[in-house]
């Protein structure tokens, strides 16, 4: 039987039926440490494609490329550079997964950020944007990128959503993207960062061994911001000990921001962290190890300091079995005032309806910024960017949280430790900046130690990797004297990870 062919008329219908790119080009101005900053905005979409081959019973004949999803990004150019191949450029996300790259484009790198008090808490809407002076835009050019179903990003017509939300895929995804943005303006001879936010910064120790092994493409820096390369840090599990010793220093911060703790313990946060983590992994974690070891006595010694170091009574430690639970925590340090602590932020307190319950309804800190970023950013792609779309900009796709799978790691804890490892091995130029907030309750700052301990560099390398701290939360520059200290910190490591 002869094969079927496609008339010429179906064909050119199906052709013009494409997704194609929808670019805006705008042109602005900011000022930076008193000197006025020209730029050139490119904000739209981009068709991603990729190569592939029939099925059926003609499987292995290529098909050439496919569209597959449109990927929306904004990327900020500074104007008047004599050679732009000189020129550092940054690739930034937030994480999630699922979440758009509103927060660090809005809250730290981009030329314009959301107006908030210097502390962070919520202001009164309507809310707005004014200059960011500590945009990032002075020493690189920034490419914000929302995966797929995150911001304006959708799979096209034909095809599954679902399939771009796998560790594997999403890392693919971008960093495809990143090889297509840089072939398209010629910036392969640029000096290439990553800056990745919480779930953005697994997703950046994946790209940087993809973007070498499958492109050549070879990274000046990583910038991880509020880190987690290692889930087991995380996951409060009843055979997992390590979050528990790892989050005690986090809790000894909070309950220091509210007051909680004895005297001589409330006098200086750095002194009591300092004792906190020689706790931890000393007397707490050999407790925790010896399980139903540990004879009564020791026993209810270690929860009394438990207790006194996070600002909890010992009988509440002695109920959680020495291993207070992150949720739990929130909701039992100011109990008696009948107020929770924030997890993104614990600084920030917030109320809910039952005093009684075992762990916090919602997370106060994460209100401080939704409605905010939110309202900024509709106004901002629509007003100064003039890019158009009827599609609502999803900030943070909880169905795509909830969808998320990690086939690849199916019988054990996510983990790119190793991916950085070979990375930074494999290219010995390649640089880690990791910013903590010292009140961050969702990536501990104990946690991302622990994981930078055991990333296997030799002697040599150790260096590549340096960590800043600031007084705030996940989202550390919605503070903004630790946004100041962040840009400072940021500028720095770009200008120390590119040659001369």
């Amino acid at each position: 039987m002869p094969e079927k062919t496609e008339s010429p008329v179906a064909a050119e219908a199906a052709k013009a039926a494409e997704p194609t790119d929808h670019l805006v080009v705008t042109h602005h101005k900011v000022r930076v440490g008193g000197r006025e900053l020209s730029y050139t905005a490119t904000t739209g979409t981009i068709v991603l494609r990729e190569e592939a081959e029939k099925k059926g019973e003609h499987e292995g004949v290529a098909e050439g490329e496919k569209p597959r999803a449109t990927v929306f990004f904004i990327a900020y150019t500074l104007d008047g550079v004599p050679d732009p191949s000189k020129r550092p450029v940054t690739f930034t996300f937030n994480g999630g997964p699922g979440s758009s790259s509103v927060w660090l484009h809005l809250g730290a790198l981009g030329p314009r950020r959301v107006e908030g008090e210097e502390t962070g808490y919520l202001t009164q809407p309507p809310y707005r944007l004014v200059e960011n002076e500590h945009t990032l835009l002075a020493d690189s050019d920034l490419v914000f990128i929302d995966p797929v179903s995150t911001g304006f990003s959708r799979a096209v017509t034909g095809e599954k959503a679902k399939e771009f939300h796998t560790f594997k895929k999403d890392i693919e995804s971008v960093g495809d993207f990143i090889r297509l943005w840089c072939s398209r303006y010629r910036r392969w001879p640029s000096p290439k960062f990553l800056a990745g936010e919480s779930y953005g910064t697994t997703r950046a120790a994946g790209l940087s061994e993809y973007l070498q092994e499958r492109h050549g493409m070879y990274l000046n820096g990583l910038m991880l911001i509020s880190c987690v390369l290692d889930f087991q840090t995380l996951e409060f599990l009843p055979t997992n000990d390590l979050p528990s010793i790892l989050y005690l220093p986090s809790y000894a911060a909070t309950a220091w921001y509210h007051k909680r703790l004895e005297p001589e313990l409330q006098k200086d946060l750095h002194r009591t962290l300092e004792q906190a983590e020689r706790f931890a992994v000393g007397e707490y974690a050999t407790a925790l190890l010896l399980g139903s070891g540990l004879d009564a006595t020791s026993r209810s010694a270690i929860a009394a300091k438990v207790a006194r170091f996070i600002g909890v009574s010992q009988d509440y430690v002695e109920r959680a079995n020495l291993r207070p639970e992150i949720m739990h925590f929130c909701k039992e340090l100011l109990r008696d005032q009948r107020r929770t602590v924030g997890r993104l932020d614990s600084r920030f307190t917030g109320v809910d309806r039952d005093a009684t319950g075992g762990e916090i309804a919602t997370d106060p800190s994460f209100g401080v910024v939704m409605g905010p970023y939110t309202a900024t950013f509709n106004d901002y792609v629509r007003g100064e960017l003039g890019y158009e779309s009827d599609l609502p900009y999803e900030i943070l796709s909880f169905k795509t949280n909830e969808a998320w799978r990690f086939n690849d790691h199916e019988n054990r804890f996510v983990e790119v430790v190793e991916a950085l490892r070979k990375a930074v091995t494999m290219n010995t130029f390649l640089k880690v900046f990791v910013a903590n907030g010292r009140f961050d309750l969702a990536t501990p700052y104990f946690a991302t130690e622990h994981t930078f301990r055991h990333l296997g560099l030799p002697d040599e390398l150790a260096g590549n990797v340096s960590m800043g701290y600031y007084d705030a939360g996940h989202m550390m520059y919605v503070h903004l004297p630790s946004l100041a200290r962040l840009q400072q910190d940021l500028a720095a490591f770009v200008k120390a990870s590119v040659r001369p």
